[in-house]
């Protein structure tokens, strides 16, 4: 983020390497903490930025950012007192109802989430709240299957903002609303998989409010150069906590007032 990074290039460069060739290979590797720790938090987001910077290159094509670690608990678990954000590209969106093969994850798990789709640029470092309710075109519901390129889920800050904050795929509910009329601190969440309660949870457990929690993910974009855009997608943050998933499970959350959305994991 706004820290300057001074820990050697080379060490940046191969932890990028590492996650690119966990990733395509579909084989985690151990954790990254410690080569990165000389450079804190400012030399993880290096790495995720010389990732993302690859990412595009290669021809991928940006469509949103991702807010993590917006828990209170688990900000405490991590020893931060701060989010920390991720990239979203076009070929991590999934249509609703098109079945997730395993194959495209690692350790995939689920979390429930309000996806804010913004309306104009927000190119403001200062942006205010109410410049950011008037950016907001609408709101849809969102099953966010995270994933981790480190083995057994074992991370520490440093770990998941390297791994562009534990970021896998994404699948929006089809029904937007607007966000007349809705309070989104209020909206309770029921994510149940096979039928079966797996998570709860409410607008409140996000920073406070997922306006929250977006208008800081969307400050720092504009501070860090990749500022919002009309059209991106913005995943402000799990509503409750995140479940695991299997072959076969079809995951389905309801957020009261935004809607429902469903994921389905192929066989």
């Amino acid at each position: 983020m706004s820290e300057q990074n001074t820990l050697d290039p080379d060490i940046i460069e191969e932890a990028a390497i590492a996650l690119r060739t966990a990733a395509e290979r579909r084989s985690p590797i151990p954790p990254l903490r410690e080569s990165l720790s000389g450079g804190g938090v400012a030399a993880a987001y290096a790495v995720q930025e010389l990732n993302t910077r690859h990412a595009l290159s290669s021809g991928r094509r940006l469509v949103g950012r991702k807010i993590g670690l917006t828990s209170r608990a688990v900000q405490k678990q991590l020893g931060v007192d701060q989010p920390d954000y991720g990239m979203l590209f076009a070929d991590m969106d999934v249509p609703e109802g098109e079945p997730i093969g395993l194959g495209r994850v690692i350790q995939p798990k689920v979390e429930a989430e309000i996806a804010i789709v913004v309306g104009r640029d927000l190119l403001q470092p200062d942006l205010t709240i109410a410049e950011l309710i008037r950016a907001v075109e609408y709101v849809v519901p969102a099953i966010e299957v995270v994933d981790s390129r480190i083995a057994n889920w074992d991370i520490r800050i440093l770990d998941t903002i390297a791994d562009n904050a534990s970021s896998g795929l994404f699948v929006l509910g089809a029904v937007p609303r607007k966000l007349d009329g809705l309070d989104l601190r209020a909206c309770g969440m029921v994510m149940e998989c096979r039928g079966e309660p797996v998570s709860v949870g409410a607008g409140v457990a996000c920073l406070g409010s997922p306006i929250s929690a977006s208008l800081w993910l969307a400050r720092v974009m504009a501070r860090e150069g990749r500022p919002l855009l009309a059209g991106d997608v913005l995943l402000s943050g799990a509503l409750g906590p995140m479940a695991t998933v299997a072959a076969g499970d079809v995951v389905e959350a309801r957020i009261n007032g935004v809607g429902t959305v469903k994921a389905a994991f192929a066989s």
